[in-house]
């Protein structure tokens, strides 16, 4: 997995970041009937993502960024939320294909945040702001034995006829 040191290089910063861009180009081309009160809260609503990635991220903590990443993408579910209302009115009709393509991308933003949320809820790293040179040192060893075991395991398998009581499959398993 590869690791960032700043937020303007993740992936699902750079795409909301675009979503931003489109949702700005939109909103210079949409016409004046679009109420002004509708657009400031699309473009609030849309920067948000990108703000609220880049806040969680420097916060120093998993669940400080699993918090922001949240917000995040509930930001960009109210875009889609905003552009799917917004499709429906007469006229807009000829920008349907264009919001539909917005819609797309706020959908990817979510699915991306979503997927790095469910990374993060599911690893043993408190964060950077939690890491020491004794915490990373220790980490890095667990990491190391947990990759040597696995390895031997496999080792093993390659090595050893199935019905050898020494195959990783042949060991007890301890009760449930």
């Amino acid at each position: 997995m590869a690791t960032y040191q700043r937020f303007e290089d993740l992936p699902v910063w750079q795409a909301a970041g675009e979503l931003y861009d489109r949702i700005d180009d939109f909103l210079d081309r949409a016409p004046p009937r679009l109420r002004a009160s509708f657009r400031d809260q699309l473009e609030r609503a849309t920067l948000s993502v990108s703000n609220n990635i880049a806040e969680g991220f420097e916060r120093g903590t998993t669940n400080e960024l699993l918090a922001f990443l949240y917000i995040a993408r509930g930001s960009a579910g109210e875009v889609r939320s905003m552009l799917k209302v917004a499709s429906r009115r007469p006229f807009l009709a000829d920008f349907k294909s264009e919001i539909a393509n917005l819609i797309l991308l706020a959908e990817s933003c979510s699915r991306q945040l979503r997927g790095w949320a469910d990374s993060l809820q599911n690893s043993d790293i408190a964060g950077p702001r939690h890491l020491n040179a004794k915490t990373r040192a220790d980490y890095e060893k667990r990491k190391a034995r947990e990759s040597g075991v696995t390895d031997f395991s496999n080792l093993l398998r390659q090595h050893l006829s199935r019905d050898h009581p020494l195959h990783p499959d042949n060991r007890p398993r301890p009760p449930i």
